[in-house]
């Protein structure tokens, strides 16, 4: 392979590159909805030439809009080429904004493709004895090649020189227009000669060398040793003009007019802050924490760059980049006018400020993300934006400032912060108020929780830590942990780091978080019914989910280790029989083994492709498998029991606290798309409930002596959602009626009576049902009823026939998304859909699906969280309960489950099903089911 020199003169097939990006994973959108993976692909390769040679001189070339000599001389010349798609189309105009915020030279010129440019501008280099490379995806490019052009594909890391191109291609550079102009190439429409492939053209160019001898002498290709070679003199001559007619076609104009020469296509300075607003509009969120970071780190340069009037003179067609100063840079955070308060006047003053204060942020720093075990080392404040504070309190710097005794601190701290009037901003506060509660105070008072405020604005735009809202709403990137305190195996816990580094880290995220709660809170407000969904039901909840974690849950060891050993026995069953299904033993776990015994061995249909062609293995064409074929059954059941083991028999004895004997999960109320709650360390929403296995974890979830297990959980609630929503009076009466809503689907859709309902019918009624609400297709419901598609499509035929206001629901709904980008829950929750009007049909089916399906799915997330308010103040007023009497324990999918004391479960359950049921007012009843038992399973 040849060497590629130092700052090669690099030429860049921008169209190329846009299409494969475009079309490669992953499929980016902005949080409005815009597509950025195009932009994404195609700029992360120019990085990353950049970085790899350093180029002085380079230029990135795309096709212009309209035809080209080409057209001109065949029209039909790409005429099989579908339109652009409107996705990639709307991501050309940023792509070249940011290409030109970077400094490298564009160049666009009409009448010719990119081909063309990038075939001068590199012959012109040749000339001049420059090193060009060529960086494509097009094999076209191919003939280009020659001592001093080079191709390389980043995509693929692939570099071709001219000993490279015979080993990828079987033939020379120089051969490469007659290889193509033979075969044809049919997404360019090039006709080539009829009924030659590509193994045909290989033949006769290594027995002719050119079209030019094979037309001199046609007759000589009847001598060569391929398959039609008798056939092929008379073919030639047949068809010489539509070979030639291609071999002109399939070459790279050399002689293009430029306005400018290799040597004048030099780099300029980046202008950061166009890239910036840039970076901010795709949220390409660390590459603009880059860009951030270097203009903190030397801001000399923070200027704006100009733009020569040579590279001006380039964008042919193309608008100029504007030379106006309009945008102002973005205004640092000085986190150097920080206060650390290490005595007490400074420390009362600062309380003072604190009390007298419309509102103020608070963190804290401690020993543990474990909010169970958590130690305290520091408090941080900020009262105004830039007027921030942190009180050290347990740092082990023997060099640092003495600390105020942490006791007295939290005996100041403590009235303010348990007073409700005293309004509290927290980033993810219920971490903080755990720590807190831990030293006996109760933060009362919450106003905001940035978290929050950004996750009910828009669940589904990105992450909702603070660092990812600094970046994108304050422009601003945060001082990282690692920075203060190390990396990996050495990094230190936070009381080992000195005060001098932890100050203006501690302050920092106090300071942060105001300016984030002073740009979110406006925009809720702005949004009347979003401010009621965090009002209402996320910020109220977070004491009552910080109750539940502290209360944890009680689980039996014993009960745990015993399952573990009887799993281990059924995973060395099910491999036994697998061994005998496939003759041999092999690796369950092994991807390549087990492709090799399916397919290969077994025979069994490729369902499915990998990216890389390889036949895939993944869960759901193993579900379609495993219908008609043995072994994908038994290796999805190895997979569940494995990971059921893995996961939680062996897993959770483990984590049991010694302070409590009982496990501790955290909920996250800013994770889902759809505002249910999500559940780790643990993850008690993923215990599966449809086998045995799962059934038998949920038995080691066990009361504490004197105490039942109580269940509690909404029958049906997505299809009584479905109903309230869609006023289908065919449901609506179902369930006003109490019947049981599948029987009554199937007496519908079968046509008989109610009474004469068969338990399959029943099933199948009930697949519709759920498979309705999740937009489910024929296709779908086909597969997972296992009849023909006909039938299944009868079943929803009749279905809307009998209950029209569904699908009156399902198309008023999938219109009111794609005019307003999301659909809403029955509370007000916005659930974005980022797709909803995308150019890939697959990308935009899966948005209306979603479109469906969520305002149900975010409307019982709304009605489970209402429910658990409602049922805390309950539990709150001594006149229901007594004290010790009923804990809140767990929120799972649509279920509360309770530890209630023995003799007075009667007592409690029903009133607790009482307050479930009247959570919300639909126009259907809603319908608690409790169960009670010694355990989870048992009272589920």
């Amino acid at each position: 392979m040849q060497r590629i020199p130092k700052q090669p003169f690099i030429l860049v097939d921008g169209s190329s590159y846009l299409f494969r990006a475009f079309y490669a994973p992953p499929h980016l959108t902005n949080s409005a909805g815009e597509p950025t993976g195009a932009i994404y692909g195609v700029v992360n390769m120019l990085r990353s030439l950049l970085k790899q040679f350093e180029p002085t001189h380079m230029a990135v070339v795309f096709d212009a809009k309209g035809g080209t000599f080409r057209n001109e001389m065949y029209a039909e010349y790409k005429a099989n080429r579908p339109p652009m798609p409107d996705d990639l189309r709307s991501q050309i105009e940023p792509l070249h904004n940011i290409i030109r915020a970077m400094g490298l030279p564009l160049i666009s010129i009409e009448g010719v493709e990119a081909d063309d440019v990038i075939g001068t501008l590199a012959q012109q280099a040749a000339k001049e004895g420059r090193t060009c490379l060529i960086s494509t995806g097009d094999k076209d490019m191919a003939q280009l090649v020659n001592d001093h052009v080079i191709l390389i594909n980043t995509m693929t890391s692939t570099v071709l020189d001219e000993a490279a191109v015979p080993e990828k291609y079987g033939v020379r550079p120089d051969q490469m227009i007659d290889f193509l102009a033979l075969m044809g190439d049919s997404s360019d429409n090039i006709p080539g000669l009829p009924g030659v492939g590509e193994k045909t053209a290989l033949k006769m160019l290594e027995g002719m060398g050119s079209i030019a001898a094979m037309i001199e002498n046609p007759d000589k290709l009847a001598e060569l040793s391929f398959r039609g070679a008798k056939s092929m003199p008379d073919k030639i001559r047949e068809h010489k003009d539509i070979l030639l007619l291609s071999q002109a076609l399939a070459t790279i104009k050399l002689d293009v007019e430029m306005a400018l020469k290799p040597e004048e296509l030099t780099l300029s300075e980046p202008d950061d802050n166009a890239l910036a607003e840039l970076y901010k509009e795709c949220e390409f969120r660390r590459w603009l924490s880059e860009l951030l970071a270097k203009g903190q780190e030397a801001p000399e340069h923070q200027g704006k760059a100009r733009n020569s009037g040579s590279q001006t003179e380039l964008l042919a067609g193309m608008d100029a980049p504007s030379d106006s100063d309009e945008n102002e840079e973005m205004a640092p955070i000085d986190t150097s006018a920080y206060a650390t308060i290490t005595d007490k006047d400074t420390f009362k003053t600062w309380l003072e400020k604190l009390t007298k204060a419309e509102y103020f942020a608070i963190d804290t720093e401690t020993t543990s993300l474990d909010y169970m075990e958590a130690e305290l080392v520091g408090i941080s404040f900020a009262v105004a934006p830039g007027e921030a504070a942190y009180v050290p309190l347990m740092h082990q710097d023997l060099d640092g400032p003495q600390q105020l005794e942490r006791d007295w601190v939290l005996t100041e701290l403590k009235p303010l912060l348990e007073d409700t009037k005293a309004q509290k901003i927290g980033q993810n506060i219920k971490y903080d108020m755990h720590v807190f509660r831990r030293y006996d105070i109760h933060v009362r008072g919450i106003l905001n929780d940035t978290m929050l405020s950004s996750y009910v604005l828009n669940s589904t735009s990105s992450r909702h830590d603070m660092d990812t809202l600094a970046l994108t709403h304050l422009g601003h990137k945060t001082i990282a942990y690692a920075d203060v305190a190390g990396k990996g195996a050495k990094q230190k816990r936070f009381d080992e780091v000195p005060i001098s580094q932890a100050s203006p880290y501690a302050a920092e995220d106090a300071d942060i978080t105001l300016r984030l709660h002073e740009v979110l809170w406006p925009r809720v407000k702005k949004e009347g019914r979003l401010q009621e969904v965090l009002r209402e039901i996320e910020l109220p909840l977070i004491p009552v989910l910080a109750m539940m974690e502290r209360r944890g849950v009680k689980i039996d060891p014993d009960q745990l280790a015993k399952q573990s050993a009887e799993i281990t026995k059924e995973l060395a069953e099910i491999e036994k029989e697998a061994f005998e299904i496939a003759g041999e033993p092999f690796n369950l776990n092994s991807t390549k083994q087990l492709q090799a015994i399916l397919f290969e061995q077994l025979g069994l249909p490729v369902k499915k492709k990998t990216p890389k062609g390889a036949p895939s293995t993944a869960e759901e064409v193993l579900q379609e498998l495993a219908l008609d074929y043995p072994l994908p059954d038994l290796i999805l059941r190895h997979r569940g029991m494995a990971k059921l083991k893995s996961t939680y028999t062996d897993k959770l004895p483990r984590m049991i606290k010694a302070s409590t004997s009982r496990i501790h999960t955290s909920y996250h109320q800013a994770v889902t798309a759809t505002g249910r709650l999500s559940s780790t360390d643990p993850n008690l929403q993923n215990i599966p409930i449809r086998n045995e296995a799962g059934r038998r974890v949920r038995k080691a979830f066990v009361a504490p002596e004197g105490y039942k297990i109580v269940a509690i959980d909404y029958s049906q609630i997505e299809l009584r959602i479905m109903a309230h929503i869609s006023q289908s009076p065919g449901l609506v009466e179902a369930f006003a009626r109490g019947r049981d809503i599948h029987k009554a689907t199937a007496a519908e859709v079968f046509g008989v009576a109610l009474d004469d309902v068969s338990s399959e019918q029943r099933r199948r009624a009930k697949a519709v049902n759920f498979g309705l609400i999740y937009g489910m297709s024929a296709f779908g419901l086909a597969r997972q009823l296992n009849v023909p598609q006909k039938d299944a499509q009868h079943y929803m035929n009749v279905y809307f026939e009998r209950f029209p206001g569904v699908q009156e629901y399902m198309e008023r709904t999938r219109e009111s998304a794609k005019k307003h980008g999301y659909v809403e829950t029955i509370c007000g929750r916005r659930l974005y859909l980022p797709e909803i009007n995308a150019g890939n049909g697959m990308r935009r089916k899966a948005a209306e699906r979603a479109a469906i399906n969520a305002p149900m799915q975010g409307s019982a997330a709304d009605i489970i969280k209402k429910a658990m308010l409602d049922v805390a103040a309950w539990l709150k007023n001594p006149d229901n309960v007594n004290e010790g009497d009923v804990f809140l324990t767990m929120q799972v999918h649509d279920e509360l489950v309770f530890e209630i004391r023995e003799e007075k479960v009667d007592t409690y359950v029903k009133q607790l099903v009482e307050v479930m049921e009247q959570a919300v007012k639909l126009d259907v009843p809603l319908i608690a089911d409790a169960g009670v038992g010694d355990n989870w399973d048992e009272a589920h």
